[in-house]
Formats: structure tokens, C-alpha cells, sequence
């Protein structure tokens, strides 16, 4: 079959993900009496009907079942459908496919740019798709459009691992830690997944090939909402899995507000979001705390946190939570110090919210000083 495309698949790395092994002969080629615009809230376009326009692209040719299979799937989780076009390639009509967007689609402003989005968005893009056909077997696409969520995040979690200072540990070259292999990950909303990996010693030989397993986590903005006014700060109570699958006899944690980075999200909109979400509170100035690997023996979560001041004039717990999200939460204005005490008697456990409680101990004169 010939692919007549448009948008993201202009890209041949991720033609190349997307569609699986094969060779791939691009064409340039244009579809008469369409247009590409981009989709509003979106970072990829569509394509409209344009009397007397024609939208540019290509043309991916001889694609065999398997790969418009692995296409169907990709396109298929954003709504996009085949439809036979004729395209123009050479001066010469010919007959192509053509993936359609869905019906009911808003169209943005200006003009989509592949370049614009190979500079953004083809990194965790690549990640994303990778994710997806790592499957076995692949998902449906109802199942896929559940899951797609949190592979971007996932991916853009990836995206954003940079690294930190390394004045004492290990300084590594490429390669010093190596995944050989990755088996396919298993759940739906979380992942787990066994990998083989070898890597440099400290003595300058090289490990075995181990075999590992790793919670694929995502990264998550966590915000210790504090009045520096009133000197009071604020805490999430909700049941955790974690606790309950550890058989804890009182799994109902307190904990900073917090929530997973969104693909697309900075650290800060998300931790701005989610105490909006959670707790109703505008945050007018966001202090960077720490960021740190959660629990990096078994999992990839690393968590951005914040103190958030705000004002919390009201000393009196209420419920907060998305319904949609089947969100209980419970919150409490505290004093600084009942804070504190807490986190002396046992009854605050969770280390990111005694690390912000701590942190903020150090440098909370310096906060109220600027109320």
C-alpha cells in the first residue's frame, strides 16, 4: 500500500518506530483541495478540505500489512481513519491512502511545522511509540487510548532526565550502564518491567549480564502549601495501595499535595494544577525544594517539590479531589509546629512530605519575611 502523509509521520525516525522494520521509499507529493492546519490544544494538525490549496507531503510507498496494521493502531488511538485520495507526485495523479482525522475537530491558529515539532516533540514522541509496540501482545485500541496517557508521560519523563552533578560518585561515558535487553512491560496504568543489564565496576572490569526488574514510574510535582502569615501549612490525608499491600494497618497516608507531570507539563504547572485540583488554592509563589529519585533500587518515579505559599485562612479540614479521578481526599490546615509534631510522633509517613516539612523548618524565617 501507499501512504500519502502530512503531519508527524513526515518524520522518518518516527515513520520508522511506528511502522516496524522495513524499507521505507519516500515521495513528495500533494493532496489537491486540502490544507494542513494544526488542531487546537494539540501538537499535531489535521488536514481540512481547501478548494484550490493542496497540502504538501509525502508519500511512504509499498508498506506491507503488517506495518499499516502497526499505522491502523497508532492512528486509530487518535481517531484517524484510512481513506483512498489521489495525490499528485511528479506532475502525475496517482492513487494513495491517506489517514483522516475524526469528525468534530477544532482547528488551531497559524500553521503546523514539522520542524517545530521535531525540535519539541520527537524525542519523547519516539519514546511513546516505543513504549506502545514493545507489547506482547499489542493492545486493542480502546485498551490503547487508556494507556496512551501514561506512556507520554512515561515518555516525557524519559524526555526529561538530564544529569545532575557528579563531584563524588561515578562520572559515566557512554555506555558504562547498559540495558541489553528489555522484555515487554507488563500492566496497563502502572508498568513493570524485567530488563538484562551490565555495567562498569568500580574496579574497572565489567559486571555479568544481570537480569533486573524496575516500576516504570513517571515523574510526579509534589507542594507543601504554606501560609507564611499565619505560619500554618496544609496536608493531604487519602488512602495508598502501598501501605495496604504492605499490610499497614492504617493505609491512610499524609502527604503534600501531589500529582503526576502530564505530557507536555512543566514541574511547575503541574504542582500550580494540582493544588488547584486537590486542595481549591491558588499558589502565588512556588519555592524549589528538591528533586530526587523516589526509590531508585526498584523504580523510576522522580519526584519535583515545592512549598507553595499561599493563604489558608481557614484552620478548619475539608475535602478535597477531582470526582472523575474517584479522588477522597481530606485536608488539613495545621500549625507549623501540630506539623512538626507529627512528623516527630510516627504519624507523618511519608518522606517527601518530612523532607518539605524539614526544608521548610531551615528556611521558613527567610519565607515569612517576605509576607
Amino acid at each position: 500500500m501507499d501512504l500519502f502523509v502530512y503531519g508527524t509521520l513526515l518524520s522518518h525516525d518516527l515513520m520508522a518506530t511506528v511502522a516496524g522494520p522495513g524499507a521505507f521509499a519516500p515521495l513528495r507529493a500533494s493532496l489537491p483541495d486540502y490544507r494542513v492546519r494544526p488542531i487546537a490544544g494539540e501538537v499535531f494538525p489535521c488536514i481540512a478540505p481547501a478548494p484550490g490549496q493542496a497540502a504538501d507531503g509525502i508519500v511512504w510507498c509499498d508498506l506491507s500489512p503488517a506495518q499499516i496494521a502497526r499505522l491502523d493502531l497508532y492512528e486509530g488511538e487518535f481517531g484517524y481513519r484510512l481513506e483512498e485520495v489521489s495525490v499528485v507526485v511528479d506532475g502525475a495523479s496517482r492513487k494513495a491512502s491517506c489517514y483522516m482525522p475524526p469528525d468534530g475537530i477544532e482547528e488551531g491558529q497559524g500553521e503546523w511545522s514539522l520542524d517545530a515539532w521535531e525540535a519539541t516533540h520527537l524525542s519523547p514522541g519516539l519514546l511513546a511509540a516505543t513504549e506502545l509496540f514493545s507489547h506482547r501482545p499489542l493492545p486493542e485500541t480502546g485498551a490503547l487510548r487508556r494507556m496512551w496517557p501514561m506512556m507520554e508521560a512515561r515518555a516525557w519523563s524519559k524526555h526529561r532526565a538530564v544529569a545532575a552533578p557528579a563531584t563524588i560518585r561515578h562520572d559515566p561515558k557512554p555506555g558504562d550502564a547498559r540495558i541489553v535487553a528489555a522484555h515487554p512491560p507488563q500492566g496497563s496504568f502502572f508498568r513493570f518491567q524485567g530488563v538484562d543489564v551490565t555495567h562498569r565496576r568500580f574496579d574497572g572490569t565489567r559486571s555479568h549480564v544481570m537480569v533486573r526488574e524496575t516500576f516504570l514510574g513517571c515523574d510526579a510535582a509534589l507542594v507543601l502549601p504554606y501560609d507564611p502569615a499565619r505560619d500554618r501549612v496544609l496536608l493531604v490525608e487519602q488512602v495508598r495501595m502501598g501501605p495496604l499491600a504492605r499490610h499497614d494497618p492504617n493505609p491512610w497516608m499524609l502527604e503534600p499535595v501531589a500529582g503526576m507531570i502530564d505530557a507536555r507539563e512543566t514541574p511547575q504547572d503541574a504542582a500550580l494544577r494540582e493544588a488547584k485540583e486537590e486542595a481549591n488554592l491558588d499558589i502565588r509563589r512556588l519555592e524549589p525544594a528538591a528533586d530526587f529519585y523516589a526509590s531508585p533500587g526498584e523504580s523510576s518515579s522522580y519526584f519535583y517539590c515545592f512549598v507553595g505559599l499561599c493563604d489558608l485562612p481557614d484552620d478548619k479540614r475539608y475535602h478535597g479531589g477531582l470526582a472523575d479521578e474517584h479522588e477522597d481526599l481530606r485536608l488539613h490546615p495545621l500549625d507549623f509546629a501540630d506539623a512538626m509534631g507529627l512528623a516527630a510522633s510516627g504519624e507523618v509517613a511519608t518522606g517527601p512530605l518530612q523532607m518539605l516539612l524539614y526544608w521548610l523548618a531551615y528556611h521558613r524565617d527567610r519565607l515569612r519575611a517576605l509576607s
